[in-house]
Parts: structure tokens; sequence; C-alpha cells
């Protein structure tokens, strides 16, 4: 039986590049799109799309996708930005909403999915994050020039830590890892990035391949690991 994926975010830029790059590779994949898009070109047969949106409670479309298969591998690429702002114009609901899509998300698809997860031999679980969530690198000024927006970096630092906390729950029973991919050319990537995302899956699918023990596990794909 093949191995199975549920990516969410899966509808364009790097959960696109990844739902390919695991379909290509072998796997069944489920991939989560906040809205199915009706002019969508035809997915391949071993890629089943299901609406869910991160910040909801009901997951009954994806638990009928999965019909109680066990999940070897679940990506956590949905996320959510804001502009950046002078602090006296930041609103709070805007960096609220940035925890719930890009921490509570990853957090209520561990729940619903984990019977799925430990019902596989050697499950991970992998929360997308940024370089940007580092509490060290921040601290340190590392990215004192850029011009980040506070519910960005609020919101990847608050998954780091749950990517921590599900690490040491979790363990010896599923990995679990922070992962930045890079400085991706998407949507919402910075004014000078230039990484392809499919090079970034590319690389995602290799470091699940590797087989590596480590939980948790902050990986930045094509560099050394970053500090938390």
């Amino acid at each position: 039986m093949k191995k199975l994926a549920v990516v969410t975010g899966a509808n364009r830029g790097l959960g696109l590049s990844l739902v390919n790059e695991f379909s290509e590779g072998g796997w069944s994949v489920i991939a989560l799109t906040r809205s199915l898009e009706p002019d969508a070109p035809a997915a391949p047969s071993d890629v089943v799309t299901v609406r869910h949106d991160v910040r909801s409670n009901d997951a009954s479309e994806l638990l009928d996708g999965l019909d109680g298969r066990p999940v070897d591998l679940l990506i956590n690429n949905a996320a959510q930005g804001a502009a950046h702002g002078e602090l006296g114009s930041i609103p709070a609901d805007g960096v609220l909403n940035a925890v719930d899509v890009n921490a509570a998300g990853p957090l209520r698809l561990v729940q619903f999915l984990l019977p799925n997860l430990l019902a596989a031999p050697d499950p991970i679980v992998i929360n997308m994050t940024s370089r940007l969530g580092s509490l060290a690198a921040q601290a340190s000024g590392t990215f004192a020039d850029l011009s980040t927006s506070y519910a960005y970096k609020i919101s990847k630092a608050a998954q780091n830590m749950l990517t921590i906390a599900l690490a040491q729950d979790l363990q010896g029973r599923v990995r679990c890892w922070a992962v930045h991919p890079g400085k991706l050319a998407t949507d919402m990537g910075q004014a000078d990035a230039s990484k392809d995302p499919r090079a970034a899956a590319a690389q995602l699918r290799e470091l699940v391949d590797s087989g590596d023990s480590t939980s948790p596990r902050f990986c930045s794909l094509g560099e050394p690991d970053l500090p938390w």
C-alpha cells in the first residue's frame, strides 16, 4: 500500500508543489484547500482534493476522504501573513487571525488525524514555518533589517513552540519537525525571494526519506538547522 500524505494549503505555491512532488514520488496525497476552484485541472488519480479551512473545527469532509487510512505524513503548510505596519497601526485582530491559521490550525489537524497518524508505522508531522519565528535569531537582531509583520513573527514563533510541545507529547510515536523552506518566490514571499517552490518540495521529500529520527527539529532546507 502506498504511503499517505496530507497537505494543507495545497491549491498553489509550495503546497501545490508538495502535492505534485509526493504524488510523483509514489505517495497517495490528500490535498486540503480552503476553496475548490471550478476550473482547476484534474488531479492525478492518487491525489484526493478536499475542501477544508484550517480554522474550522469541522473535519468531516477530511475524515470522509481518509476513510480510516493511516497517515504517514502530515504537512501543515497553510499560512497567513499580514502587511507590515507601524506599532500604532497594528490591528490585534490580524495577529489573532495569523495565530489561528499558523498555530491553532496545525494543532487542529494533529488532533483530527492523531488516530490515523498513530496507525502508521513511522509517522511525521511537518509544520512549514519560517526562520523569522526563531526567538534566538530575532532576539539577537539577525532579522532586524527586515520589514516583517508582528502577526507573522508572533504566529510563526507560536507554531515553532507548538512543534516542540507536540514532539514532547508524542515522543517515540510521531516525529515533529518545524521546516523553513527558504526564501520562496511565491505570492507570500519576500521581494528578493528567488527559490523555486518545486526545489523546496524536492528537498522536503529528501528530508522525509532520510529517516532522521530527531524530534523536535527546526530544519532549514538546504541549510544547517536553525536555533529555536
